[in-house]
């Protein structure tokens, strides 16, 4: 019987490989039809991958710890159900043991595009893993220096050895590939900004002093691809924010009034949060230039309005559940929404497709008891919103018969934006639609 090859499935939108973290079955042992193969983790979430059919597991083509690109084969199955295809001689060498060099289909230059793309070098860099990513962000080590690394891993795959290796010698190297690339003075009296880029010494890391009272703790896996997350949207996108804040005081008293006739009525808690996703939805069909993403020079406006929520874990991590299609949904399907995907990414129990394919993003940082917040795009998307606590402030109230000072409920929206394609007047229109949506709100809804 023909041994069939188990591929990594596809785990959402960005996510190209995924980080093999544990065998839950053996070689020898037999297993079902959709039975958790391994555990595996991404950028995004962790998660397990069920068998695509019912056999017994043959071969084991990577180890926990190795990564995996989405569709290739990390597993064989003797029966494999007819029609799935047999596992290509080529792909049953052993990870460890391959000292393969093919060709690679290259992939796009890691982190920060060219200021200038006339004079970048045409680099073939290849796959690269996220923690050789990692180290190769950490160390700023640019394309023309990876093109002078040989990679030793499967397929010519620089690995983190390779990395390591390189960077022992790299003071000798580093200076070779920058006499070649720095264009001489003579040749141009005014510096443009390719010039000025390569001539800036690059900012060096803070030296640290530990005293004997501190405590050292190590990133976990997920903090670290934070990190390196949240470094990479700064250095892509010209963040600017703007401020606006919103006079909620009839979204409250509506909110009071109703929420436990709602709780009665379908079983869900209602909070403010399906409440401001529905307004930012439907802003964003208004202005469908902050519902977008960059592709190099172009555009790309999205048609589907997924948000996502920022939610912080118990661990102190961060992860960002998205509502698909928020804005064909009412306020009982956005609260079900919320409460679901808020309750289980408490717990680790999101799938992969659950935290992908968002196209904006919400961070309520009243949570926490803060007044405004400048948040971090959640690249690839353009913009994110940040929602205050809710407060209560003496505020003047424009009436017919003239002005007086009330108590009212207020809330701060603060809106990050990218600013190489929103500009000040569409991320500052944005905000002020959302808060002109919300206190226009209608205190006799129904609900």
């Amino acid at each position: 019987m023909l041994s069939t090859a188990v591929q990594m499935p596809k785990l959402g939108e960005s996510v190209m490989e995924a980080t093999l973290t544990k065998w839950l079955v053996q070689v020898g042992e037999t297993v079902a039809l959709d039975q958790p193969l391994v555990e595996i983790a991404t950028d995004k979430v962790d998660s397990e991958v069920p068998s695509p059919f019912a056999g017994v597991l043959t071969r084991q083509l990577y180890a926990e710890g190795d990564v995996v690109k989405i569709g290739e084969a990390f597993a064989e199955i003797n029966g494999g159900e007819a029609g799935s295809e047999p596992l290509a001689s080529a792909q049953l060498v052993d990870n460890e043991a391959a000292q393969v060099t093919a060709e690679t289909t290259p992939s796009a230059p890691p982190f920060i595009p060219s200021a200038d793309k006339t004079n970048a070098p045409s680099v073939s860099i290849g796959f690269l893993s996220p923690l050789v990513k990692t180290i190769i962000q950490k160390e700023k080590i640019s394309d023309q220096e990876l093109s002078t690394i040989r990679g030793t891993g499967l397929e010519g795959r620089i690995t983190k050895e390779d990395i390591l290796g390189y960077l022992k010698n790299r003071e000798n190297t580093a200076h070779a590939v920058s006499q070649a690339s720095i264009p001489s003075p003579k040749s141009a009296e005014v510096p443009n900004e390719t010039l000025v880029s390569k001539t800036i010494p690059a900012a060096s890391k803070p030296s640290i002093s530990i005293g004997g009272g501190d405590e050292i703790i190590e990133m976990d896996r997920m903090r670290k691809l934070i990190a390196a997350h949240m470094v990479m949207s700064k250095q892509v996108s010209p963040h600017v924010t703007s401020f606006v804040e919103a006079d909620v005081t009839e979204m409250v008293k509506w909110r009071d009034r109703v929420k436990d006739d709602f709780f009665n009525k379908y079983g869900e808690k209602l909070t403010y949060t399906p409440i401001i996703l529905e307004m930012v939805a439907q802003a964003l069909r208004e202005f469908p230039g902050v519902n977008a993403s960059v592709d190099g020079d172009r555009i790309v406006l999205r048609k589907s309005v997924n948000i996502g929520m920022a939610a912080a874990l118990p661990s102190g991590n961060l992860i960002v559940p998205v509502i698909k299609n928020a804005d064909q949904m009412n306020l009982i399907g956005l609260t079900r929404s919320v409460n679901d995907l808020s309750a289980r990414a408490r717990t680790n129990k999101l799938s992969p497709d659950e935290i992908s394919e968002g196209t904006y993003t919400v961070s309520n940082v009243g949570t926490f008891g803060n007044v405004m917040g400048t948040p971090i795009i959640n690249q690839p998307q353009v913009a994110i919103l940040a929602v205050g606590a809710i407060r209560k402030k003496p505020a003047v109230i424009e009436t017919s018969d003239g002005d007086f000072i009330g108590i009212r409920q207020m809330m701060f929206l603060s809106h990050s934006y990218d600013h190489r394609v929103v500009d000040g007047a569409l991320g500052g229109s944005f905000v002020k639609r959302v808060a002109d949506l919300l206190e226009a709100f209608d205190p006799q809804r129904p609900f």
